[in-house]
């Protein structure tokens, strides 16, 4: 699922297939449900809709409730952008069916999103504003900068472009920090068609040759201040794998402590 949310679709395509095969032929439902959902992310973050909507529709009879909270909004954001309205709506009705027994913050808005997604005007609005303040409560960056994009794209589609770039913004920068990648060039597009300008993050333009996309994440984590276990668990990395990427990072930078990179990163994000 890491890679499904950064966007690396080579990487995440290399395990998703060879799991989705392998559960089929065991009978593994859970196997087949995991590595479909993590396609429809994949997918949806990459706007490639269709594909995210045979992704879940691929999980076929191997259904299972528990996870629908989580699967179910996949298909209804990648059914309505991809015009299947019915599909959507079939969706949406499973959806309400697990998540209105719960009254948890998550499951209320997760549900007020998805809802979002197949109404129109003032009800679309508020289910919107309902979603971003229920899933902010949560503590799950991800959903909530999820919510923060499909508001903005729907406010710039109704011609709200002022409103739409607070928004689209807000899920541009979550993304970049999170490390969802794919989603953030999503947002980044949406930004530009509202008639933004869309800076590049610190970290990229400290070395845009030198460092990988993942470094220039870590990078501007760590210059914002992060320890390196937050960084692992913003960006779904290992608290190792982070601290080798940092090392790669300090010596491509020429640098050899934090100070030192926050100050290659801080030079780098001055327009002057």
């Amino acid at each position: 699922m890491a890679l499904s949310l950064q966007g690396r679709e080579a990487e995440a395509v290399r395990i998703i297939e060879p799991t989705i095969t392998n559960s089929a032929a065991a009978g593994f439902g859970l196997g087949i449900i995991a590595a479909n959902w993590a396609a429809a992310v994949l997918y949806n973050g990459l706007a490639r809709y269709p594909e995210a909507v045979r992704a879940v529709e691929s999980i076929g009879n191997f259904f299972d409730a528990n996870l629908s909270a989580w699967v179910l909004p996949e298909l209804v954001e990648a059914a309505v952008r991809a015009g299947e309205s019915e599909v959507a709506l079939d969706a949406l009705a499973r959806l309400v069916e697990e998540t209105q027994p719960f009254g948890t913050p998550f499951a209320q808005g997760i549900e007020a999103r998805t809802r979002a997604l197949v109404a129109e005007g003032a009800e679309a609005d508020g289910l919107y504003r309902q979603a971003i303040e229920k899933l902010g409560r949560t503590g799950l960056r991800t959903e909530l900068a999820r919510a923060h994009l499909v508001y903005g794209e729907w406010l710039r589609r109704e011609r709200r472009r002022l409103d739409a770039r607070e928004h689209l913004r807000t899920a541009y920068d979550m993304f970049v920090t999170i490390g969802m990648e794919g989603f953030a060039e999503r947002a980044r597009r949406e930004l530009i068609a509202a008639g933004d300008a869309v800076r590049k993050p610190a970290a990229a333009a400290a070395a845009d040759v030198a460092l990988t996309a993942q470094e220039r994440q870590i990078a501007r984590l760590v210059a914002d201040g992060f320890t390196n276990p937050e960084v692992a668990a913003r960006l779904f990395l290992s608290p190792r794998t982070v601290e080798w990427h940092l090392r790669k990072v300090f010596g491509k930078l020429g640098v050899t402590s934090r100070r030192q990179l926050r100050e290659a990163v801080s030079s780098a994000s001055d327009p002057s």
